[in-house]
């Protein structure tokens, strides 16, 4: 913060402060340069010396202070219009600059609550805990063929991948419905049959026992599975569990089976006749190794989960992290281990409660706080950044800030529900600045007030430092 701002002055104060030194160092640096050309030897060449209170030592904290005054002026205004409801005890804002100083701050600790901003503590978690480069792998199990034929069933094994799907559904499963990064069904297919696998005397069994049966989580409201906002949280989960994707859209009722149906079809059109019909269960004990295909990498899956707030991702990843670290593939479990890696990471979960990992749940709290601090952590070149949308050209900010002065500054993670919205991330300013920001804004009077909010604040922002260059205001 500028010295005018550690004392405490209001805007109006700090710009006046910083207008008075501005006109002090002028006069001063005039008359210091003044008092050189009048004593200097007539033969002297070299350049007159830097006035102590030379504009050449004070223009950092100068335009510091007058951008931060413009900054928390404009950002009050926001919070005071009554149109976008933002005011109050129900909205937090902090803004960082990219040297660490707090620039705004409105109800940092209060728990909010953080709608899909929640993935951001999953995605902090998966990136450090399984790694950004780590990949997960779903196997198809059996006896291996014999001359072309597998005696007994063969077991397709769920391993928690969100991105486990068809060529069709991949092409339009992204927000706003373009193509997305996808873990190919196709090729698992067609590692089958490389494996030599032509008859299969069984069933394909979906397997999907890494994770317990709990496909939504108990508290969502109803709306949101009626209105498929998640599908069903399963370990093998195809197409995002859903039977049909196009209207009517139509959830599957038994995922593995669903998943093991699918399979089965794939492998007919390669021609690969199966016997039995597709069921779901658990694979044979003595079943080995036939074929597998492996997921992109942890970092790109969190890429799709955050940039599409994927929520059923989400919540699958939230259960991978109980299965691999806590002994369970359950909701809880995975919670648990959230929650003890940001603590061990030194981030400030005292006052956060976590009913599932998409941020779904009207019981989830955080804090603006929390969330700054995990942006600040990664920064606004690392793992996480990358992760994130760019305004007005991908993801859920695809069609959002577009002919606004935020368009192509803001890379944030979003998130809304009835009355909530949430937006978390980087803005990149004027002259190259980068702010680390947390909204979070609840009680709103309606859905366009939320997305006012946002507007408004994220130009703002993407206007800062609204200031003269240092460099041009020197004598």
């Amino acid at each position: 913060m500028s010295e005018a701002f550690s004392r405490g002055l209001r805007p109006r104060q700090a710009v006046a402060s910083a207008v008075a030194l501005l006109a002090g160092a002028v006069v001063c640096g005039g008359l210091a340069m003044r008092a050189e050309r009048t004593h200097a030897p007539a033969a002297a060449t070299a350049s007159p010396a830097t006035a102590v209170l030379s504009l050449r030592r004070a223009p950092v904290g100068i335009t510091d202070a007058v951008a931060g005054a413009r900054l928390t002026t404009g950002l009050d205004a926001i919070f005071g219009d009554k149109v976008l409801g933002g005011g109050g005890p129900n909205s937090c804002l902090i803004v960082h600059d990219d040297r660490g100083r707090v620039l705004y701050s409105r109800n940092p600790t209060t728990p909010m609550i953080p709608a899909s901003n929640l993935k951001l503590l999953a995605a902090t978690v998966l990136l450090d805990r399984i790694g950004p480069e780590a990949r997960l792998r779903t196997e198809v199990v059996g006896q291996p063929p014999s001359s072309g034929t597998v005696q007994g069933n063969l077991w397709l094994v769920g391993a928690g991948d969100p991105l486990l799907a068809t060529a069709d559904f991949a092409a339009q499963a992204s927000f706003n419905h373009t193509a997305r990064i996808a873990t190919s069904l196709e090729s698992l297919a067609d590692a089958v049959v490389t494996a030599g696998v032509r008859t299969v005397t069984g069933s394909i069994v979906g397997d999907d026992t890494r994770f317990d049966g709990q496909r939504a989580i108990p508290t969502w409201l109803p709306v949101y599975l009626t209105d498929h906002q998640a599908g069903p949280i399963t370990a093998l989960l195809v197409n995002g569990g859903f039977s049909s994707y196009r209207p009517p859209i139509q959830p599957a009722a038994q995922p593995a089976t669903f998943a093991a149906t699918t399979l089965t079809f794939l492998l007919g059109a390669r021609g690969v006749h199966v016997a039995g019909p597709p069921t779901e269960g658990k694979a044979a004990a003595d079943a080995a190794p036939v074929a597998s295909v492996v997921s992109p990498t942890i970092h790109e899956i969190v890429g799709e989960m955050l940039k599409e707030s994927d929520n059923t991702a989400a919540e699958m990843l939230v259960k991978e992290l109980g299965a691999r670290f806590a002994g369970a593939g359950t909701t809880v479990a995975g919670i648990n281990v959230i929650r003890d890696d940001l603590t061990r990471l030194g981030l400030p979960v005292a006052d956060v409660q976590q009913l599932d990992g998409s941020g779904l749940d009207r019981g989830d709290r955080a804090t603006c706080d929390l969330f700054v601090r995990v942006l600040d952590r990664s920064g606004p070149t690392g793992l996480l950044a990358r992760a994130l949308p760019v305004a007005g050209r991908e993801g859920t900010l695809r069609k959002r800030f577009v002919g606004t002065p935020a368009a192509g500054r803001i890379r944030a993670k979003t998130g809304s529900l009835d009355n909530v919205v949430a937006l978390s991330g980087w803005a990149t300013g004027a002259r190259g600045h980068s702010l680390t920001f947390s909204l979070l804004a609840g009680s709103l009077p309606r859905a366009s007030a939320g997305i006012g909010l946002e507007d408004r604040v994220a130009n703002v922002l993407a206007l800062y430092p609204r200031a003269p260059d240092p460099a041009t205001i020197v004598p």
